[in-house]
């Protein structure tokens, strides 16, 4: 994919976050018009804030590849996934402690003399993200991710038809540190949107054989469904 095509992808990402952030302005005055009928609600009904919340979460990945050495370079982006186990811990209004493991596809696409070259890698990241409520319905996520890789596919085709598949294991790459930042909205108390961006701070060790020293870039869309 061009760059005009990643141009795209992003504005579509970043309208998405517009329209979580418009969503939760509108429901924060819809609380608070809320809020003051019900008065003398107890605190424990109207803010749910303290309690420790697990969740499961999931949703699209839009995985590219960054080259370490050519801002200039441009490669294709795929479709993927991600699922997982989240936890947000309260610390102190309106922080909290938000760690996660999940199961992420990444990956790239290019085009080479020999035709399409696609790889799909799985990993297990580990985000540990500092929380912040905005409103009662929004938030906002920052912080590092540790990923684990697991395995690698790599796929030829000639325009028609696949040419060749190749899978190997990557348990024995080393582990990549990376940054997640995000947002979320709470369309009801135990279900969430989210959007979020994640970058490598360190170069993969895999054996590319078309950009070597490059770093996963992924813009993430999902659902989460909270617990308490």
């Amino acid at each position: 994919m061009n760059i005009s095509n990643k141009n795209t992808m992003k504005k579509i990402l970043f309208f998405a976050i517009f329209l979580l952030v418009a969503g939760s302005v509108s429901a924060q005055g819809y609380y608070g018009r809320r809020h003051q009928v019900r008065r003398s609600a107890p605190r424990s009904q109207s803010n749910d804030f303290y309690r420790v919340k697990v969740g499961i979460a999931g949703g699209f990945n839009f995985a590219d590849a960054v080259d370490s050495y050519n801002s200039d370079y441009s490669t294709g982006s795929i479709t993927a996934f991600h699922v997982g186990l989240t936890l947000d811990v309260p610390v102190a209004y309106p922080f909290s402690f938000a760690p996660e493991v999940l199961y992420s596809q990444k990956g790239y696409s290019a085009t080479t003399n020999d035709g399409n070259f696609t790889q799909r890698s799985n990993f297990i990241d580990v985000p540990l993200l500092a929380k912040f409520r905005m409103s009662p319905n929004f938030n906002f996520v920052i912080g590092p991710q540790v990923s684990f890789p697991i395995s690698t596919t790599n796929t030829y085709d000639d325009g028609f038809a696949v040419t060749a598949r190749e899978h190997y294991s990557t348990t024995s790459d080393r582990t990549v540190l990376d940054g997640v930042i995000g947002v979320g909205f709470d369309i009801t108390p135990n279900v969430e949107l989210r959007a979020r961006y994640t970058i490598d701070f360190q170069e993969t060790d895999d054996n590319s054989f078309y950009i070597p020293g490059y770093r996963n870039e992924v813009f993430q869309l999902g659902i989460g469904f909270k617990f308490q």
